[in-house]
């Protein structure tokens, strides 16, 4: 493997020789796949653009008649009822372990800004945190790890499958930034964690088919090969955060099925897709804006009972979504709102047969927890709520049109603001954003400028005040929004005119971007 990227302090220890062989043992089997697979993507994008819907597929009807079960939970996997959100950024290393959550996910994915030196630096601290070897200090405090006991259970979520990884190449090619994640990770710390009586445990974003599912299969795989792991010591959890993957749950699962510990709810990603798979079929998928959609929308509800019914149906544990609240400690009014807010959530995931959800601030651990004790008790999990009272049909995932809400001159401005504040924290380093008491990831960058693209698109006309949503329109709020940003401490211009180019592109552009994160990418040193 070629590296491109700067070799800075400590990077030798991670990029080995050893190291780099295994990487590119797996990008040189598995990468001309992986090209297939997003080539199908696209053809499937074309397909539904002219006119065709999503289904249960015909063809793995046996799969989901079938009588399987996917792998009995593995260790430190079978309690997930809180599991904390975060990058791989040397402080939340600690601070996630430490919280009192069940699982870490540990994200080189949506919260964590592609710097090549948060990309390798991450795998130091994951790996420093395992030989606990890893302290951090800040304002005269010091961070330090709980016992072993009492820490997180560590779950890696690596980059999708459409990302390159530009700073390493194999045969001339950039690495798959999917298989330099995972195998960086694995290679380095499976067998660190079995000797912890665990296991190399993923987190699988952004899959659209269970081919794509079946090909991290196929790399699981053969990575415990090489190791020498047993088969079946790694275990993945995929998100359900693309509309086709929520019609080919069970597929995925099977899959992966001795691999599999279960699906999660990723809802951000999940509306995001709603747009993008449909975004030219008119006002029948046209979503009001982001902060009126809740989980309690139709075609989200459907969503949702699936899930936990296919995930029960099968021994797979069914995460919740997103609690991206983050707790102001000057503002007891707006905690005690936004806490209610996430205690209604978290009280109707468990309530619905979940096993868990996600937080994203170590503040909120103890709401969730409170809540699914309550469902739990002592039992670690509600597998045997098998929800057979559920049945969804394709037509109910669909039915985006019956979403109650508006779209607002409010709505526009917040997504032009968060898109922008977003976008100048990524190209900064910083993938993970606090923006007006949120947690935003790229995720909620994704629905904000892909919300203006399709209304845009459609001749909305705002509930509030009767205009049309044109780009002229749109660039007029981009330079109010930014003109306010510009008046607070610590803004910087130079990041700022980045964001908004960038922004203007993803949101305005005629042609719409896959991901945004595709071209923010190819601006970063």
């Amino acid at each position: 493997m070629e590296i491109t990227g700067p070799m800075l302090d400590r990077f030798d220890e991670i990029l080995t020789p050893e190291a780099q062989a295994f990487v590119a043992a797996l990008q040189r089997e598995f990468d001309a796949r992986r090209l297939e697979l997003l080539e199908a993507r696209q053809t499937r994008q074309a397909e539904l653009s002219a006119g065709a819907m999503l289904d249960f597929l015909p063809e793995t009807k046996e799969v989901r008649e079938g009588e399987w079960q996917v792998a009995a939970p593995a260790p430190g996997l079978e309690d997930r009822r809180v599991e904390i959100t975060g990058p791989v950024d040397k402080k939340m290393t600690i601070n996630a372990l430490n919280s009192g959550a069940k699982v870490w996910l540990a994200d080189f994915e949506d919260a964590n800004s592609p710097l090549w030196e948060n990309c390798v630096s991450g795998h130091i601290n994951l790996r420093d945190a395992l030989d606990r070897a890893i302290d951090f200090e800040s304002g005269g405090k010091t961070y330090a790890l709980r016992p072993d006991d009492e820490l997180a259970t560590i779950v890696v979520r690596p980059r999708g499958w459409h990302l390159d990884e530009k700073h390493a190449q194999v045969d001339g090619r950039p690495v798959a930034a999917a298989l330099f994640d995972f195998g960086l990770y694995f290679f380095h710390c499976a067998q660190r964690q079995l000797d912890k009586g665990k296991g190399p445990y993923f987190y699988l974003p952004k899959i659209e088919s269970h081919l794509e599912a079946r090909l991290w299969n196929d790399v699981f795989t053969r990575a415990q090969e090489l190791l020498g792991i047993p088969h079946g010591t790694i275990r993945a959890t995929v998100l359900i955060e693309t509309y086709p993957a929520a019609f080919e749950m069970e597929e995925i699962l099977y899959e992966l099925r001795d691999h599999s510990a279960g699906l999660n709810a990723g809802r951000w990603d999940y509306l995001f897709s709603v747009i993008k798979k449909f975004r030219t079929r008119g006002r029948e998928f046209l979503l009001p804006e982001r902060n009126a959609v809740t989980m309690t929308a139709p075609f989200m509800r459907a969503y949702t009972e699936l899930l936990v019914r296919t995930c029960h149906k099968r021994g797979a544990h069914a995460i919740g979504g997103m609690a991206a609240f983050i707790p102001s400690r000057r503002d007891p009014e707006v905690n005690a709102v936004a806490l209610e807010k996430v205690r209604a959530d978290k009280t109707r995931e468990s309530g619905d047969g979940f096993d868990g959800s996600w937080v994203a601030h170590p503040d909120l651990v103890p709401v969730c927890r409170e809540v699914f004790d309550g469902v739990l008790g002592s039992r670690p999990n509600q597998l045997d709520r098998l929800r057979e009272d559920v049945s969804v049909s394709a037509g109910e995932l669909l039915a985006v049109s019956e979403t109650p809400g508006e779209i607002t001159e409010a709505g526009l401005r917040n997504n032009v603001d968060v898109g922008l504040r977003y976008l100048a924290a990524w190209m900064g380093g910083q993938g993970a954003a606090a923006i007006h008491n949120l947690m935003e990831d790229a995720a909620t960058a994704e629905i904000s400028r892909s919300q203006i693209w399709q209304w845009i698109h459609n001749d909305i006309e705002l509930a509030d005040t009767g205009a049309r949503v044109t780009k002229d329109l749109v660039e007029r709020i981009i330079a109010e929004e930014l003109a306010e940003i510009a008046q607070e401490p610590g803004h910087d211009e130079g990041l700022y005119a980045q964001a908004t180019a960038l922004f203007k592109e993803v949101a305005l552009d005629d042609d719409f971007a896959e991901f945004l994160t595709l071209p923010a990418y190819a601006q970063m040193p």
